[in-house]
């Protein structure tokens, strides 16, 4: 049976590929994982920076708004990084994902590259499990007007200046007062977040299933601060009331330099990432794995 996805686009993790043999080995995978698609009746496109990068030709390439317009489904080759990085700016097209880990972790490209055409054929023939993810949208607002807007997966992060010492944080829930908070940081998380930073700040862990999100602090001057979660339809304001150069982070992707009086305004996004996993994926399994629960068990 021919691939129920006709137009296919390759997105690589070529901005953290240095060059030599790890380059050439990563290209070779994407081109193997190319031959294969193209046998299983796929047009296959690159991603226009991957195949600039990686020095791959005879392949057309697209860059990612044409992806968005032209193709049905993307695969993304590396870690959970190159992942959040695609998914982001492919949300509002509605694009199928599937990721093949070459990274680490991998609790968002779950299929790992060795043995990826038989966990593949089967996707391409319309047997998956599909996974919705929502998104953040974040804004940084100064006297009435927005200097810094971001879309995050993960999480938005209100951190303190390097060599600075805790920030203070007035925090809002749908215009109401919740506290003024004195740590290192601020950490509001999405289920697929919830694996991230805000697990190493003593976070719980939220099934994607959950429309939730994660009000972690980092490092709070009063230990009865602790994680809460929140529903996604709530809009999250956290004011800079004190502190030197914080800061705000949305996946670790993009900084804006903050100054008092700044709010960093959150709310759900309207558009939501879609992944797709081999049939009887589950997310327990993937926890299991990733965060070795049952090593030392008999």
């Amino acid at each position: 049976m021919k691939s129920k996805f006709r137009h296919v686009a390759l997105i690589g993790k070529y901005q953290t590929v240095a060059s030599g043999a790890s380059s050439a080995s990563s290209r070779h995978a994407l081109e193997d994982i190319a031959h294969f698609l193209h046998a299983q009746g796929c047009e296959v496109f690159f991603e226009h920076d991957t195949a600039h990068n990686m020095g791959i030709s005879g392949y057309p390439m697209l860059n990612v708004p044409a992806i968005g317009a032209q193709c049905d489904l993307g695969l993304v080759v590396g870690g959970d990084g190159t992942m959040l990085g695609i998914g982001r700016q492919l949300a509002h097209f509605g694009v199928p994902l599937i990721g093949i880990n070459q990274g680490r972790l991998g609790f968002i490209t779950d299929i790992p590259f060795d043995g990826f055409a038989s966990t593949l054929a089967p996707m391409l023939r319309g047997e998956f499990e599909e996974d919705h993810r929502s998104l953040m949208h974040a804004r940084v607002m100064r006297d009435g007007r927005c200097v810094f807007d971001a879309l995050a997966m993960n999480d938005v992060v209100v951190n303190r200046g390097a060599t600075a010492g805790m920030v203070e944080l007035r925090v809002e829930v749908d215009g109401h007062f919740v506290a003024n908070q004195r740590a290192d940081g601020l950490i509001i998380a999405t289920p697929t977040g919830s694996t991230a930073y805000a697990l190493s700040a003593g976070g719980p862990l939220l099934h994607p299933s959950i429309p939730g999100w994660i009000l972690v602090p980092i490092a709070p001057h009063t230990l009865s601060n602790r994680p809460i979660v929140l529903a996604n339809a709530a809009e999250i304001a956290i004011e800079i009331v004190a502190g030197r150069d914080a800061s705000a982070n949305f996946d670790m992707q993009s900084l804006a330099s903050l100054l008092h009086g700044d709010r960093i305004v959150v709310t759900r996004s309207q558009h939501h990432v879609r992944f797709l996993h081999p049939k009887g994926w589950s997310y327990f399994d993937t926890l299991r794995k990733k965060l070795h629960w049952n090593q030392g068990v008999a």
